[in-house]
């Protein structure tokens, strides 16, 4: 029997009370109709599962014991971060969901010369919080206990300048000098890969990728949308290099 896994952002120990979130009690109690001494898994992205038991449920509040702590070992050797144009609406929702499933460390969203969406103020935060949501719930469905940061929307240059000096950055190309089969993982395991909005990078755009150091990889000899290109890369990197 599956048991419900729930993201608290609290710290947590065993032994201890903790009210759950507002929509994740409303949730085992209205929809899943779980009931005192019910057991669920509470985490809260430290690398570990905690087990526990619910304690009391009302109106107001759903309350869970801690049982343990049970440390993790499910996240990827490979730190792949995927530096993804702001694609519209549901699209990116699709994107960072299934980036996370599929073991994804950090995704930065860009904003670049084709992009259609336009962050800024109350409107970019609102959004962020809605990312960071998509993100947990995907956690909470396939059993990470870390979670990976969405980070504020930028700039595609100060992304690029910004990242690590010691990952391989890729950059999807049916062209590209690098095949899947030949490549090798750096000494830091880390990996970006771009991928660039609904309209693709533009080549100004690719000449700044280029610029800082992003290499062609060759990943067949289609186009692929950018809901399918960031997920289909970060597969075939997983199960080239990782733990696929």
């Amino acid at each position: 029997m599956r048991v419900t896994r729930v993201h608290v952002e609290a710290a947590l120990a065993p032994g201890h009370e903790v009210a759950l979130p507002e929509d994740a009690a409303a949730h085992l109690a209205r929809v899943l109709r779980l009931r005192e001494g019910d057991a669920c898994v509470l985490f809260n992205g430290d690398g570990h599962d905690y087990p526990a038991r619910l304690v009391s449920l009302d109106k107001r509040q759903v309350r869970a014991r801690i049982e343990a702590a049970q440390p993790l070992q499910n996240e990827s050797p490979l730190r792949i971060v995927l530096l993804q144009g702001i694609a519209r609406g549901e699209k990116m929702d699709l994107i960072l969901q299934k980036a996370t499933e599929l073991g994804v460390a950090q995704i930065l969203p860009v904003d670049s010369e084709r992009s259609e969406v336009k962050l800024s103020g109350e409107r970019l935060q609102k959004r962020l919080a809605h990312w960071q949501g998509v993100v947990v719930a995907a956690c909470e469905q396939s059993g990470r206990a870390r979670v990976p940061e969405v980070a504020s929307p930028q700039a595609l240059i100060a992304a690029a300048a910004a990242l690590p000096d010691d990952a391989l950055r890729l950059l999807l190309d049916p062209q590209g000098a690098h095949a899947l089969s030949t490549l090798q993982a750096p000494a830091s395991q880390r990996v970006v890969i771009a991928i660039g909005p609904e309209g693709g990078w533009s080549p100004r755009d690719r000449q700044a990728l280029e610029a800082a150091g992003f290499q062609g990889l060759r990943l067949g000899p289609r186009v692929l949308r950018t809901e399918t290109a960031g997920l289909a890369a970060i597969a075939a990197l997983q199960a080239r290099l990782g733990d696929l």
